[in-house]
């Protein structure tokens, strides 16, 4: 019995050494069955409300299907998910994959352990948040801090009669106190929020997280209370619950949903107020008269909202800065420049472009500079070799499940026809078993073919020869003046181009501009498919121009 060890500690257990105790006793039961642990999976201080996130469940996940091992041994059945979708997904992949799941708490798992664990398991977590947002609250209306920390205050660590920690207590820093003071008295001057953080980062203040300012970090968002300028704890105000967290069930990251302003907790704190009322309205006025201007150009800001979602230029955000790994934005009606040096001051990167010529000379990169014949051609067989390998491979499943199948049903009608001209009394007993394991079979070949990925399409040798096609009649596209077409050939061109690193060249004083994309993505024009299957034959690729556009380099 070739078994593997799943352990898990979340992050309210943070003792590491809680893998290294649940990996022995999973060893010593296995010593005890006389099974052969063959591999071990763990996450660290991990939710296991969570499977998106955790490597060491998606590796076990991949590996069983792979037929590495029969049985998944664990402490508890907690350990491998608490989520009752999660827990039962993979129950069911396992039964699939002939994988046994086997818990030194529950023993051998069955359907009945996935629903009630399942259950249970997701109750206990539902339990443990309300117990956390009722001690939260209880903590905001005694005017103490319902969790986490604000820049500006440092935490207090006090102990009670029984030596349990008491929480959320917070005290002024006051080093950071006169940095929210500068803040508020530079914005309410007429300061943007990119010039204040450009003057801290060159004044050498740490920002928040530790690294440099940003606007955003000061700007925040007014809605949801975040950000320097927004913060209400710096009038002595504890606001509680403007936000709730749900998990998308597709990421399993956590996304902010507003609640309802009755819903709020406000506590007066005044020995937390660093901010003084004249400053601190000085401010939101400022604040209100810049979102009075946006507004007043004839478009209301649900419009701005939709404008910005498709982007606005050929590489908007596809563009970055060589140096400081920030992006290339527009810093004026034409030109491109590092976002870092212009919103921190923390990059040396002072080279611009423009737009158009960025645009011009990338595209005549992709249209003539994209490949060296020989090199895009090399590329293209070897493609095509591995694309038809696996379609081969995959046929041949496929074929032998359905002449199987074909076989099944000529001995099943044989059977039939047997126990109709028998005789005998126990004869049909015996057909009528053999039947029922022919037509067990039957239906697992059946779901096979079900479940089955359709092998790739049988590429053509002179591939090369339709990619270039495609791309000149892609280049085409882009230069029409239909609207809706060359919206189109733009999806299709941002789709397979990942990024433009834009450096500066020392000895030429240019740009140099490095295009980096995937080369499947683009043969995949001419397959019209969204992606080949598996990204099989190497298909990452970087393609460097540089100045000038001197004859391409690749890196296959």
């Amino acid at each position: 019995m070739k078994v593997a060890v799943y352990a898990r500690y979340s992050s309210d257990n943070q003792r590491e050494a809680s893998i290294a105790d649940q990996f022995r006793m999973c060893r010593l039961r296995a010593e005890k069955e006389g099974w052969t642990v063959i591999e071990e999976y763990s996450d660290q201080a991990i939710s296991g409300s969570s499977m998106i996130q955790r490597p060491g469940i998606q590796a076990l996940i991949m590996d069983s299907a792979r037929g590495r091992f029969d049985l998944i041994l664990s402490e508890a059945l907690d350990r491998i998910s608490r989520d009752q979708e999660d827990i039962a997904g993979i129950f069911k992949r396992m039964t699939y994959a002939g994988v046994r799941m086997f818990t030194l708490s529950e023993g051998e798992i069955s359907e009945m352990h996935i629903g009630l664990k399942g259950t249970m398991n997701a109750l206990f977590l539902k339990d443990l948040a309300d117990k956390t947002r009722r001690g939260q609250r209880g903590r905001v209306e005694a005017g103490k801090s319902g969790g986490g920390n604000s820049y500006g205050y440092d935490v207090v660590k006090k102990l009670d009669a029984n030596g349990e920690p008491i929480r959320g207590d917070r005290t002024i820093n006051p080093v950071q106190a006169e940095v929210i003071r500068r803040i508020f008295r530079d914005y309410a001057a007429g300061k943007s929020a990119k010039r204040i953080a450009a003057e801290l980062n060159h004044n050498g203040v740490e920002a928040p997280s530790g690294g440099a300012w940003g606007f955003s970090t000061i700007n925040g968002n007014r809605k949801r209370g975040n950000g320097i300028l927004n913060n209400e704890m710096y009038i002595g105000k504890i606001v509680w619950n403007r936000q709730r967290f749900v998990k998308d069930p597709d990421t399993g990251k956590r996304q902010a949903r507003p609640n309802p302003e009755e819903e709020w907790v406000v506590q007066e704190a005044p020995e937390l107020r660093i901010i003084e009322d004249d400053l601190w309205n000085a401010a939101k006025e400022r604040q209100k008269s810049i979102k009075h201007e946006r507004r007043d150009d004839g478009k209301g800001v649900e419009n701005h909202f939709r404008d910005r979602r498709r982007p606005k230029y050929l590489l908007s955000g596809l563009t970055r800065c060589g140096c400081c790994g920030g992006g290339y934005s527009m810093i004026s009606a034409q030109l491109l420049g590092c976002s870092t040096r212009r919103n921190k001051g923390t990059c040396q990167n002072n080279t611009n472009i423009r737009r158009d010529a960025l645009e011009t000379r990338v595209l005549n990169a992709l249209r003539h500079n994209l490949m060296q014949p020989e090199l895009f051609q090399e590329f293209c067989d070897e493609f095509t070799r591995e694309m038809n390998r696996l379609r081969m491979e995959g046929r041949a499943s496929i074929d032998a499940a359905e002449a199987e199948i074909k076989k099944i049903e000529r001995e099943l009608d044989k059977l039939m026809k047997l126990i109709l001209a028998s005789g005998s009394d126990d004869a049909p007993t015996r057909m009528m078993k053999r039947m029922k394991e022919l037509e067990t079979r039957q239906r697992d070949l059946r779901a096979f073919l079900h479940e089955a990925d359709k092998p790739p399409p049988l590429l053509h040798p002179n591939m090369a020869h339709h990619y270039r096609a495609q791309v000149e009649e892609l280049y085409a596209a882009l230069q029409e003046a239909s609207e809706a077409r060359r919206m189109e050939a733009t999806d299709v061109l941002r789709s397979l181009v990942d990024e433009i690193v834009l450096t500066p060249d020392a000895d030429s004083g240019k740009l140099r501009i490095e295009v980096r994309g995937d080369l499947a993505g683009i043969l995949a024009i001419s397959l019209e498919r969204k992606k080949p299957a598996g990204g099989a034959g190497g298909s990452q690729f970087e393609l460097v121009a540089g100045v000038g556009f001197e004859p391409t380099t690749f890196r296959l």
